[in-house]
């Protein structure tokens, strides 16, 4: 004899349980989504760089939408960024301050493999993004920098000068010569 079955969960239907779908009704989004190219991906996956605080429910919503592309799984990562000394743009580094900048999210979406995904094709046109001015400003700026040249050239010691110093420093680990205090040095030299 069987043990008689539940009434109350009836046939399961396909998707019964999963969350619903397109139901968060976003009129004017606050935020940004950024498609990257990721060439070496499958045809039915795409990557988004998306705000810290969009959930997969969020994307998939959003996407089936304003898009309607039905999305199988989404995978999250968020990638913290490397602690830094002090913020950037400071006017002088502060010992000790240390400063991470914000994390960024990347999602990747999984769509049916009867609908691939094709990544539109590249500009030829760059005159909207003003692309000419700014290769121009950034060779500027690299004609700036080797006129000003390196920090060394600006102290005044010559590329001889430094090399015999480095010569002299790596006989002294090394152990082949022993140091002696210099005239003029100073506290604990002979000159002072």
């Amino acid at each position: 004899m069987s043990p008689p079955k539940p009434s109350f969960l009836g046939p399961l239907l396909p998707n019964r349980f999963s969350p619903p779908r397109g139901r968060k009704q976003v009129y004017l989004p606050n935020f940004t989504l950024t498609l990257l190219r990721t060439p070496f991906a499958p045809p039915n996956t795409a990557t988004f760089l998306t705000p810290l605080n969009i959930n997969k429910l969020d994307l998939k919503d959003y996407l089936y939408n304003l898009y309607g592309i039905h999305v199988l799984t989404i995978r999250s990562y968020v990638q913290h960024a490397k602690v830094r000394i002090d913020k950037p743009g400071a006017p002088v580094p502060k010992p000790r301050r240390h400063y991470r900048p914000r994390s960024t999210k990347k999602m990747t979406i999984e769509m049916p493999p009867q609908h691939p995904f094709l990544y539109p094709a590249a500009p030829e046109d760059f005159e909207p993004w003003d692309k000419e001015r700014k290769e121009k400003a950034q060779e500027e700026r690299e004609g700036e920098q080797e006129l000003m040249g390196t920090f060394a050239a600006r102290l005044g010691v010559s590329e001889g000068e430094r090399t015999k110093v480095r010569r002299q420093m790596e006989e002294l680990v090394r152990g082949t010569k022993v140091w002696k205090g210099g005239v003029g040095v100073g506290v604990g030299g002979d000159g002072g």
